[in-house]
């Protein structure tokens, strides 16, 4: 099993991050977090590194859903989707398979709801 899904676009990275938060947004997930990977790299360790971006996204209802089942699922949210320079002018957004996360916890529940979101999130991708 794969712990990701991918799709790589032949556009402009800033236009891939604005294309893949519309289609998160359009399948109820609002981005909370934003992490810049190249400018923490460039600030925190003087290391250049490619256009690379960590989108939290959150589907608010299906992570209220998630909570109630397991407490303790938060500390794997919220569901990262990643944007990257592919080169030559493609980038890639990839977002994590939630169902491939929780295989760790052992609740046939949460399963079920994380394949729910599993669902929103590859329908989301392949939008792209």
């Amino acid at each position: 099993m794969s712990y990701y899904f991918a799709k790589t676009l032949e556009t402009d990275f800033e236009s891939a991050v604005q294309r893949a938060t519309e289609a998160l947004k359009a399948y109820g997930f609002g981005i909370i977090t934003q992490i810049d990977v190249r400018d923490t790299f460039k600030n925190k360790i003087g290391v250049d590194f490619r256009d690379y971006r960590i989108l939290g996204a959150c589907n608010p209802q299906l992570a209220h859903e998630a909570l109630q089942i397991e407490d303790k699922v938060g500390t794997m949210l919220p569901c990262n989707v990643v944007v990257q320079d592919a080169g030559d002018g493609k980038t890639e957004v990839a977002a994590i398979d939630p169902v491939a996360s929780m295989v760790a916890i052992e609740n046939p529940e949460l399963k079920l709801a994380a394949e729910q979101v599993r669902e929103k999130l590859r329908r989301a991708i392949e939008s792209l």
